[in-house]
C-alpha cells in the first residue's frame, strides 16, 4: 500500500472518530438537553449515554434539573394607602420540562422577575402599610400560587417566594423609629415600676417578719423567766417544807423554834427598816438574850 492509501486511511480514521464523537453524547446527572434534528425539536436526554445523528441532530440547550433561586433587586411598590416603598424578593424555582423551558419563553428568568414584579405590585396594592409590614407570610403564599400558575406553561416549578426586605421611605423609618423608641421606653418604665414595687413589698414583708419574730422572741423570753422565777419560788417553798419538816423530825421544842424565829426578826433588823414590830411571845427572848450579853460584855 502506496503513501496515498495510507493517508486515506488516516484520512478515514479521523472521519470516523469526528462522526463518533458527533454521534455520542454524555449526559451529566440533574441534567437534560434538548435535541433538534434539522432545526425541530427532536426529543430531551436524560442523564447518560445517548447516541445522535451526527451533523443532523444537535444540542438545542442543556437544562439543569437543580432547584435553583433568584434574587431580584428592589422594586418599588404602593400601598393601598398610598405610601411608596422598595421591596426585593427571592424566588426559588425548578425546570420539570426541558422543552417547554426551550420553546415556552425568550428568557425565562427575566420573563419571572417582570412577573413577580407585576405581582408583587397587585398584591401589595391591596393592603395598607402595617398590613404589607405584618403580612409576610400571606404576601409569600400569594405571589407562589400565583407566579406557579403562571410559570407552568414554561416548563417551571416555584417552589417558593420569600419577601426579602421591605423599605419604607425615610420619614415612614423615623416616625416608625420614633414609635418604637416610645415603646421600648415605656416597656422600660413599666419594668422599672413593677421591680420597685416588688421590691417595696418584699421590704414591708420582710420587717413585717422581722418584729413578728423579735415579739415571738420577746414573748418566749418573758415566758421562759416567768417559768424560771415560778420554779426558783417553787425550789424555795419545798426546800422550805423540808426543813419544816426535818424540824419536827427531829423534835424540836417550842423554845428552839421561838430562838429561829428571833434569829429571823434580827435579819430583818439589820435592813433598811426604822420600825420594828415584835410579837410579843418574843419579847420575854428579847429580854434574856439581851440580859445574856450583857452579862457576857461584864
Amino acid at each position: 500500500m502506496g503513501p496515498v492509501g495510507i493517508g486515506a486511511l488516516i484520512g478515514l480514521f479521523i472521519f470516523i472518530m469526528i462522526l463518533a464523537s458527533q454521534a455520542i453524547i454524555i449526559v451529566q446527572q440533574s441534567n437534560r438537553y434538548v435535541i433538534e434534528r434539522l432545526g425541530v425539536y427532536s426529543k430531551s436526554l436524560d442523564a447518560g449515554i445517548s447516541v445522535v445523528w451526527p451533523f443532523i441532530d444537535r444540542i438545542r440547550k442543556k437544562v439543569s434539573l437543580k432547584e435553583q433561586v433568584v434574587d431580584f433587586a428592589p422594586q418599588p411598590v404602593i400601598t393601598k394607602d398610598n405610601v411608596t416603598m422598595q421591596i426585593d424578593t427571592v424566588v426559588f424555582y425548578m425546570v420539570t420540562d426541558a422543552k417547554l423551558f426551550t420553546y415556552g419563553v425568550n428568557h425565562p428568568i427575566r420573563a419571572i422577575e417582570n412577573l413577580t414584579a407585576t405581582t408583587l405590585r397587585n398584591i401589595i396594592g391591596d393592603l395598607e402599610l402595617d398590613e404589607s409590614l405584618t403580612s409576610r407570610d400571606q404576601i409569600n403564599s400569594k405571589m407562589r400560587i400565583i407566579l406557579d400558575e403562571a410559570t407552568d406553561p414554561w416548563g417551571i416549578k416555584i417552589i417558593r417566594v420569600e419577601v426579602k426586605n421591605i423599605i419604607p421611605p425615610k420619614d415612614i423609618r423615623e416616625a416608625m423609629e420614633k414609635q418604637m423608641r416610645a415603646e421600648r421606653e415605656r416597656r422600660q418604665a413599666i419594668l422599672l415600676a413593677e421591680g420597685e414595687k416588688k421590691s417595696a413589698i418584699l421590704t414591708a414583708e420582710g420587717e413585717k417578719q422581722a418584729k413578728i419574730l423579735r415579739a415571738e422572741a420577746d414573748k418566749e423570753a418573758r415566758i421562759r423567766e416567768a417559768e424560771g422565777r415560778a420554779q426558783a419560788i417553787l425550789e424555795v417553798q419545798n426546800a422550805t417544807a423540808k426543813g419544816i419538816d426535818m424540824i419536827k423530825k427531829a423534835g424540836a421544842d417550842e423554845a428552839f423554834l421561838r430562838l429561829e424565829a428571833y434569829k429571823a426578826m434580827v435579819e430583818v433588823a439589820n435592813g433598811q427598816a426604822t420600825k420594828l414590830i415584835i410579837p410579843s411571845e418574843l419579847q420575854g427572848m428579847v429580854g434574856v438574850a439581851s440580859t445574856i450579853g450583857e452579862a457576857l460584855k461584864k
